[in-house]
């Protein structure tokens, strides 16, 4: 009984050290070594979603993208046409539209490219408000956006035009125009 173990044991030996062999001599040793290059994505997504819920569990904010790419060696993530929504408890959601979309690695900051429009609804206290520019950058965490880009606010019927601009999602909401700022206002 010895003698069959050690012959199985002996068949096993020789098994490995050829099938060792013949991965170096056909060099699938080298296909599974490649490197990862730099700047490379670990992951990805089509369609995706995040909520973020505030400290009562009501909805905070929503993250929406047609694309989202991770990069692992920088943790920023890469966005087409991301949807952002920041949600008051007494007004209409913020909404931001953009073309694409860069997430810093640490989550504090959206780099939002392209074409963006911020739009609130009308409700009761407050009008409808549209708001177009390019290079927005908006940080999630404090509810606030600027942009150093020229930048158009509707609120119909009046429109104000302006170079640079910052603005509070949150209570007390606030929007400033910066600079070479003029605008058209119907009287009542």
């Amino acid at each position: 009984m010895r003698t069959r173990e050690n012959r199985l044991l002996v068949y096993l030996v020789f098994v490995a050290i050829i099938s060792a062999l013949l991965v170096n001599y056909t060099g699938l040793d080298k296909f599974f070594d490649k490197q990862i290059p730099p700047h490379s994505p670990d992951y990805f997504s089509k369609g995706y979603t995040k909520w973020e819920m505030n400290a009562q569990g009501a909805l905070n904010s929503k993250l929406l993208s047609d694309e989202l790419t991770h990069y692992s060696d920088d943790n920023t993530i890469q966005m087409v046409k991301p949807t952002m929504f920041f949600y008051n408890e007494k007004t209409p959601p913020w909404v931001i539209n953009a073309e694409t979309g860069l997430r810093s690695g640490d989550g504090k900051d959206l780099l939002l490219e392209g074409e963006v429009t911020i739009s609130r609804e009308k409700a009761p206290g407050s009008n409808p408000l549209s708001i177009h520019t390019r290079a927005l950058k908006v940080k999630p965490d404090i509810s606030y956006a600027e942009t150093k880009a020229w930048a158009e606010l509707i609120s119909p019927p009046n429109r104000t035009t302006g170079t640079g601009m910052k603005l509070t999602f949150a209570p007390p909401i606030h929007v400033q125009l910066l600079a070479n700022v003029k605008g058209k206002y119907e009287k009542k």
